[in-house]
């Protein structure tokens, strides 16, 4: 029997690290996560960055809040006797402790803030009276860009529109429908509660948009020339309120346009938009930062913007030093941060759930047609109160030790603020992935002239470096050159200063396929690792580890869902070379033993295996000095990436040997037809091979059809749950189900938003009824996922990889329910 742990492991635990354990530092620490899990821990924390909106999060995170651990708040209202903890009859009085002090402070302060912005500004919010004459408070008005239609004869302003339809919510469903005065040659919106008369394809998509007025069509290239000549304006076209939880939908009123366009800021940010493809509204005449707000959304960001110094003032009136006044003031100017990712242009309705999406969904800013104007004033979670709330919890959350973390702005490549004998643990850029220091200048320019003065070297420049950057941006002259150089730099930097101890660690989250040369390899592992073992790193051990979010698989982005760590050691000084077919032998040794582990026992991705398959390749290259053909010349990381990707092909082919001859001839017939007709004639030849039958595929096994000479796959929609109930007993058609009905079904069930039912239920269903063994459904998943992902079919590559991804939750559920029949 395991002895039970002993009391206050954890505590014990933290306090060992705390006491023993060497410094973690990060030279890419970006928004502080890595520095701050290390402090979770009881670990002394560095980080440093050159951009200097992470820095000033990351300080925020781990250097900050400890210099305030235990201390009660000094607001007026803060309670002296402690802080309550729990709810109702559970709740009891406690000592402040933590930051819960300092967030209650920022609660208070801020609270005051929106108070005395209501007094200045609440005027532009009117309320709104409702079907019912009750007076609602708005919590967003929806817009929608416009651009003069290209007919002469029309003259309209052309709404550019995504979707018609406000809510899918059920018993909630409205729409805003477009009414065309052809007199006044104006388009206005009506809401109502069914889509009649309401259009029900979009206005404006990547190829161009339509005239609803007169149905002239225009290349999106038209659209741009509007924008850049100042052409592009808004409309309002519905206005939202809450009652209770319910959103309700009205039309808009002239009051609330003339309402919104009186609105007059005293100043806007002036900084220019550096040219980056990652911001789309560049194309469309958006050249500067102010540019991306409406005018009272820049009149409520300065509002709130403006009265921070008078928090400052008001908190040292209270009774606390500058210092703590300025701290306070640096989480106010984070939450206007916040504020302004949904208090501006590119934020988005969400018609599906009711809600507003912030502007960066992901490290970037796409062009949006329609958008929300929030009201910041109201009680909607994206409000003021909203992301004042979700700073003050994140703070009083924080880990809180001894003031043992620090942060700095530095180069990575040349920074002196690295101890001698850290951990280094990182999460370098990604090549040219994301350009950090464009997207950040959003924030840069709300939190430069709030906090200046507070950290006058951090906020220095007028906007955030970018000559140094890594990453290898069209901006520079050679942008590959630029981006190896400085990541050997800071490489070799590490190297110089790593403890011998203890591994590095080296996150990495790069797609394989995102930056393809030759069908091969990618650029971005590639410079990643010729930096690594240049640098005299060599990889001892590859960890994928789930840390990225999978929604981007359900949007059509084939992203990854794990960060593949790699664990490096200095590469000794005397490690032998070897010749390129002594790699390639011990490389076919080994690589189908760790594809074995990484898929049937670590049952990693489809999306991350190739990633995730590096590792133990680039273990074997990167631990001899040298690679080298037979004449001499080196046997590049970029050759070594095209051996491991070919072992991890030959792999897939030996999977797909091992299933069902039906299955084999469907994976076959896919490479060669996809789900597109073919010749009867063909489809006989390659099933005789295979020694089946064409006619049996199509009634015994229902996986294809057969008519008039043709021969077609079902595609995954023919395999809805109604029409073919995996309740039923398989063998009334007279055969067992095939690996590939088994996997379409389970994908089916999978797939996200195709079916309303439990989903890893309805696939544990198909699992008790598969007639044979049930592994090469899951590995037929993956090779379905490899076809659409090797096609770019981000969206119908995912249900594949939803089922070996959640094959445990499948297995689990199949047997708890089978446990049930039996009892």
């Amino acid at each position: 029997m395991v002895p039970p742990p002993p009391p206050r492991l954890n505590e014990l635990i933290i306090q060992y690290l705390s006491e023993h354990a060497p410094t973690i530092y990060d030279p890419f620490c970006g928004g502080g996560s890595i520095p701050l899990e290390a402090q979770r821990l009881g670990m002394k924390a560095v980080g440093s960055d050159l951009n200097p909106v992470a820095v000033l999060i990351t300080k925020a995170l781990i250097e900050i809040p400890p210099k305030f651990a235990n201390k009660p708040p000094i607001n007026p209202d803060a309670d002296p006797m402690g802080m309550t903890v729990g709810k109702d009859k559970k709740s009891q009085k406690l000592p402040w402790r933590g930051a819960a002090g300092l967030a209650d402070d920022i609660r208070y302060y801020g609270k005051w803030m929106r108070d005395e912005a209501f007094k200045r500004i609440g005027h532009l919010y009117p309320t709104i009276k409702d079907e019912n004459g009750i007076d609602r408070t708005v919590i967003a008005w929806l817009w929608a860009r416009t651009v003069p239609c290209a007919n002469p004869a029309c003259g309209v302003k052309m709404p550019l529109i995504k979707s018609f339809q406000l809510s899918k919510k059920k018993n909630n469903e409205h729409w805003t429908k477009p009414v065309i005065d052809r007199d006044s040659r104006t388009v206005s919106f009506h809401v109502q509660n069914h889509s009649t008369d309401v259009p029900s394809k979009a206005t404006v998509d990547r190829n161009g948009a339509t005239c609803i007025a007169c149905n002239t069509s225009v290349p999106l290239k038209y659209v741009r020339e509007q924008g850049k000549a100042g052409n592009m304006s808004e409309q309002m076209t519905t206005i939202v309120v809450l009652d209770n939880k319910k959103k309700l939908f009205i039309s808009p009123t002239d009051e609330h346009v003339r309402t919104a366009m009186r609105a007059k800021p005293d100043w806007k940010p002036s900084q220019a938009i550096t040219k980056n493809p990652k911001v789309s509204a560049l194309a469309y005449g958006t050249t500067h930062w102010h540019q991306l707000f409406t005018r009272r959304q820049l009149l409520a960001l300065n509002t709130f913007s403006d009265l921070i110094p008078e928090v400052c003032s008001q908190i040292i009136q209270d009774g606390y030093n500058k210092e703590y006044a300025d701290t306070v003031c640096a989480y106010l100017a984070l939450t206007i941060g916040k504020l302004s990712e949904n208090c501006c242009q590119f934020a988005i309705w969400r018609n599906d759930v009711g809600a507003v999406e912030s502007a960066f969904g992901r490290q970037a800013i796409p062009m949006v047609w329609d958008f929300p104007e929030i009201n910041p004033l109201s009680d909607f979670s994206k409000n003021w109160l909203g992301n004042l709330e979700t700073v003050a919890r994140v703070v009083e959350n924080l880990p809180i030790f001894a003031n043992n973390a620090a942060t700095y702005q530095a180069d990575a490549s040349t920074t002196s603020n690295i101890e001698k004998g850290p951990i280094i643990i990182t999460d370098p850029p990604y090549y040219s992935n994301i350009n950090y220091a464009d997207i950040s200048d959003f924030f840069y320019v709300w939190l430069r002239p709030v906090l200046r003065d507070n950290y006058p070297e951090l906020l220095a420049g007028i906007l955030t470096p970018k000559a140094e950057e890594m990453i290898a941006a069209p901006r520079f002259e050679e942008p590959r050159q630029h981006f190896e150089e400085g990541l050997n730099k800071a490489l070799k930097l590490m190297r110089e200063h790593c403890i011998d101890d203890y591994p590095s660690s080296i996150f990495y989250a790069y797609k394989q396929q995102e930056e393809e040369r030759g069908g091969q390899t990618s650029t971005g592992w590639e410079t990643m690792l010729n930096a690594l073992i240049d640098s005299g790193f060599q990889i001892v051990g590859t960890w994928p580890i789930l840390t990225e979010q999978t929604a981007a698989l359900k949007t059509n982005v084939n992203s990854l869902a794990s960060s593949i760590i790699l664990v490096c050691r200095p590469r000794p000084e005397d490690a032998p070379s070897v010749t390129r077919q002594q790699f390639l032998d011990e490389l076919a040794d080994e690589m189908h033993k760790a594809l074995d582990q990484l898929t049937h026992e670590g049952h990693i991705a489809p999306t991350d295996l190739a990633q995730s398959a590096i590792g133990p390749g680039m273990e074997i290259y990167s631990k001899y000095s040298s690679v080298t053909y037979i004449s001499g010349k080196r046997f590049t990381v970029r050759d070594a990436l095209m051996a491991i990707n070919l072992e991890i092909q030959k792999y897939d082919e030996r999977e797909t040997g091992d299933l069902d001859a039906e299955s084999q001839f469907c994976v076959t017939w896919l490479k060669q037809h996809g789900f597109d007709e073919g010749e009867y004639g063909v489809a006989e030849t390659l099933s005789k091979a295979k020694n089946i039958d064409v006619d049996d595929l199509a009634s015994m096994h229902d996986i294809l059809t057969s008519e008039n000479g043709k021969v077609q796959l079902h595609d995954i929609d023919y395999y809805h749950p109604p029409e073919h109930d995996p309740e039923l007993p398989i063998n009334d058609r007279g055969g067992n189900m095939t690996a590939w009905e088994a996997c379409f079904r389970m994908a089916y069930h999978l797939d996200y938003g195709r079916w309303d039912a439990d989903e890893v239920r309805g696939a544990a269903r198909v699992f008790n009824t598969k007639g044979r063994d049930t592994e090469r459904i899951e590995r037929l998943a993956r090779i379905l996922y490899n076809y659409h992902d090797s096609r770019g079919e981000a969206r119908e590559a995912y249900p594949f990889n939803a089922v070996a991804t959640r094959w445990n939750e499948i297995f689990v559920e199949a047997n708890r329910s089978h446990q049930e029949t039996l009892t």
